[in-house]
């Protein structure tokens, strides 16, 4: 038995694997294999079969973790990975009927994302700031492109480090991203960007490159592709020097607030962010609101 689990439910977590992998992210994919395997376990312990999976099975299990302390957001992440098990069980057979739709996910509290003000952003991400280190050194060369970039195009993390060399089209100031489950989207590139992942491939990439390096845009010092946490670290280092603590998300956060406050319409930044849903994009205009009103309230005479 692997981790509560009988032998034969891993290669049923295995299938579920495959089946998400399509169109879900990694990290959705692994920890809707962790909420399930727990719900295995559950099954296992219980001396119930997987075909026996029922509304009453789920509730009991729920109610088990939220009396182990699992916050709202962490019990409606279980919820939705529940409900895509069952359905998945249900359209292969194993399962009659499916009881995830009858199995409710407690509303988490929405939290509005950390952005950084226009003018925040500006005195951050000018060279003043990026220039406290040699400015030649490759290292700071790809801190000051990666930060730009995120910030310039709202992109995830993880598709920064994707990019390859060919994913930059100079002419027509754009990137090719693969976004989650593969999706492909070409992304608007701004001028400061552009010039600093062109910077980088000038004078810092070749320092770094070796003959194994393969076309990755972004190298670590080693030569390898960049990874995800290098790059976090990269947004760290250049915002603590800027004076601020703006997370890397926080830089796609703010992309977008500053896209929907110059005019942007939601579908088109739904489109650079890679958001399957509408819904997704709109808690920026929330974000973009609240400044309003709090503007508005400072400002205006009969506020």
């Amino acid at each position: 038995m692997t981790g509560g689990v009988p032998p034969e439910h891993e290669r049923l977590l295995d299938e579920l694997r495959r089946h998400l992998a399509v169109d879900r992210s990694e990290n959705t994919v692994r920890a809707y294999l962790g909420d399930v395997r727990s719900l295995l376990s559950y099954l296992a312990e219980a001396g119930r079969a997987v075909a026996e999976l029922d509304v009453a099975a789920l509730r009991g299990w729920l109610a088990r973790l939220h009396d182990q302390g699992a916050g709202r957001a962490t019990m409606a992440r279980r919820v939705a990975a529940a409900r895509v098990f069952t359905d998945f069980l249900h359209r292969g057979g194993v399962l009659a009927q499916n009881p995830g739709p009858r199995i409710s996910a407690p509303r988490a509290h929405r939290t509005l994302p950390r952005v950084l003000a226009e003018d925040e952003a500006a005195a951050a991400l000018a060279s003043e700031a990026a220039d406290r280190e040699e400015d030649a050194a490759p290292t700071a060369l790809r801190r000051r492109a990666v930060v730009e970039v995120l910030y310039g195009t709202g992109i995830r993390v993880a598709e920064l480090c994707a990019l390859d060399l060919d994913d930059v089209d100079r002419e027509r100031s754009t990137l090719r991203v693969f976004g989650k489950g593969g999706k492909e989207r070409v992304v608007p590139v701004g001028a400061p960007a552009l010039a600093a992942v062109e910077r980088w491939l000038a004078e810092g990439r070749p320092r770094v490159a070796t003959a194994a390096s393969g076309p990755a845009v972004f190298l670590g010092v080693r030569g390898g592709r960049l990874g995800t946490r290098t790059a976090r670290r990269d947004v760290h280092d250049h915002m603590a020097a800027a004076g601020t603590d703006i997370a890397p998300h926080g830089l796609r956060h703010s992309a977008a607030t500053h896209l929907l406050n110059g005019g942007a319409d939601l579908r088109s930044v739904q489109e650079i962010l890679g958001h399957a849903s509408l819904s997704s994009t709109q808690i920026y205009t929330h974000v973009s609101i609240e400044r309003l009103t709090s503007t508005y309230n400072q400002a205006h005479p009969r506020a």
